[in-house]
């Protein structure tokens, strides 16, 4: 019994030496699990929580969109930045917004809302729409060169074909001909199949045959 005691006391004493030497380092790995632990899980409930919140203003500004509302519109955008940009919403908003600002002929108004669109906003085909509308804003106020800066790089997909056309519309306000018959050809061979490839390969080559003429 007595050796037995002796193991059990020299057992206790290693584990006591073991506690002593890293007691302190497990206790910190623990509690540093459990706070990323509740960090991950607060993070999760905060993001959910700003994804409802900015759903239910983009709800309302699709409102506003519908009532051709442009004060309005501008509003939630501004909002939509301000509170909730790290959400899609965000991005969807301001590109509506800035279509009505457009559409009223508030430039000033819809180049600002897609500068933020094309630079800040988190989904990159977003970004690239952006990039698209914004020129053509620019177009329409006149700023040919900045507008052909905001096309490039093009990008490859869905949005390549509008985006050499603008680009060919752009290059042609500049008086570069050939350039412009260049990148309205790009467009051409960029398109796809359907309806509105061929409506718009219609417009494309009654472009380039203008310019011809």
């Amino acid at each position: 019994m007595a050796v037995y005691d002796l193991e059990e006391q020299e057992q206790i004493s290693e584990l006591k030496a073991w506690w002593s030497q890293y007691g302190n380092l497990l206790v910190g790995l623990v509690l540093a699990a459990l706070i990323a632990s509740v960090s991950w899980q607060g993070w999760r409930l905060y993001q959910n929580r700003q994804a409802d919140e900015a759903a239910a203003v983009y709800f309302e500004l699709q409102q506003a969109v519908a009532a051709d509302d442009a004060q309005r519109t501008r509003d939630l955008a501004g909002k939509l930045i301000s509170d909730y940009s790290a959400t899609a919403q965000a991005q969807l908003g301001v590109l509506l917004s800035a279509g009505v600002q457009f559409h009223k002929d508030e430039f000033d108004n819809a180049q600002l809302q897609l500068e933020w669109a094309a630079t800040e906003g988190k989904d990159p085909a977003l970004r690239d729409l952006a990039r698209l509308r914004l020129a053509t804003v620019l177009l329409q106020k006149g700023a040919v060169d900045d507008a052909l800066a905001r096309l490039a790089p093009v990008p490859e997909g869905a949005y390549r074909v509008h985006f050499e056309d603008l680009r060919g519309d752009v290059l042609a306000a500049q008086k570069k001909p050939a350039e412009a018959r260049a990148a309205w050809q790009a467009a051409i061979d960029a398109l796809g199949d359907g309806e509105e490839a061929t409506r718009l390969g219609m417009l494309i080559r009654a472009k380039l045959e203008s310019l011809e003429g």
